[in-house]
């Protein structure tokens, strides 16, 4: 089985800046993590891994150079190989831009039978990519998958979370999944494996590497649009409410019936 991870390098919001004319963050010169929810895509492709060893598992990162630190750092959980695809013509790409950019590299990986994300990003907290790139691709999708029931080279079981509770589906291969936390946590990065990621050469991508056409990456691609970054006042009223807890139950809901809340 032929997997693809994709990993996003998210900026240390403590010093990230934003461009006052673009109002996106600029990421260079800024210490980075890997996205949190993308350790959990890549644990799900690992433990698929653990069950089937023939599996091979490339993950793959838009980003700038620095993007890099992070591709080394999953090679050191268990990685395969990564991609980076880093230029200035990525810049600014929105949710569209972005799974536009990750599919066109998919495609030219070829023959990839899963294709896993974590569930959002949290500098973003969007949870558009996964399924934009599983529209790019025209594959089936499951979103908030939290477990991995049964392992097939053409097939998976696998346990996703809804509104209601859990839902059991079949998935037919190739397919996108996006992975949530309930997968289990993150392994650890091996002693071998970190002399591997070490020595690692990652491959850098640009547009005509994976035949992207301009018009659709970075800004010029993004309908996508920041208008306004602001702080929203933070305000309201504190109520205390005295007696026994009965009493407060009878006094809350008086309360709220008379502004009018319920």
């Amino acid at each position: 089985m032929k997997i693809v991870v994709c990993v996003k390098q998210v900026p240390d919001i403590s010093q990230a800046k934003v461009d006052p004319e673009t109002y996106t963050i600029i990421r260079t010169g800024v210490d980075a993590v890997v996205n949190p929810f993308d350790l959990y895509a890549v644990e799900a492709a690992l433990q698929i891994k653990d069950n089937l060893p023939q599996t091979k598992v490339t993950a793959i990162s838009m980003g700038p150079p620095q993007a890099e630190a992070a591709l080394k750092e999953v090679i050191s959980m268990g990685v395969d190989d990564a991609i980076l695809l880093s230029s200035k013509h990525f810049a600014g790409s929105d949710t569209l831009a972005t799974s536009y950019v990750l599919s066109k590299a998919i495609n030219q990986i070829k023959d990839v039978d899963l294709i896993i994300t974590g569930r959002q990003a949290i500098d973003g907290d969007t949870a558009q990519v996964g399924p934009g790139i599983a529209a790019h691709l025209n594959l089936p999708l499951v979103t908030d998958v939290n477990g991995i029931v049964e392992i097939k080279p053409d097939e998976l079981k696998i346990k996703a979370m809804t509104e209601e509770g859990y839902l059991y589906y079949f998935l037919p291969l190739p397919a996108l999944i996006s992975i949530g936390k309930g997968i289990g946590e993150p392994r650890m990065p091996s002693l071998r494996n970190k002399s591997r990621a070490r020595k690692a050469i990652i491959p850098v991508w640009t547009p005509e590497e994976i035949d992207a056409e301009y018009q659709k990456i970075g800004l010029k691609g993004s309908p996508t649009q920041v208008v306004k970054i602001f702080t929203p006042e933070v305000g309201g009223e504190v109520l205390f409410i005295e007696g026994e807890p009965p009493q407060q139950a009878e006094r809350m809901v008086e309360i709220l019936g008379q502004r009018h809340i319920i």
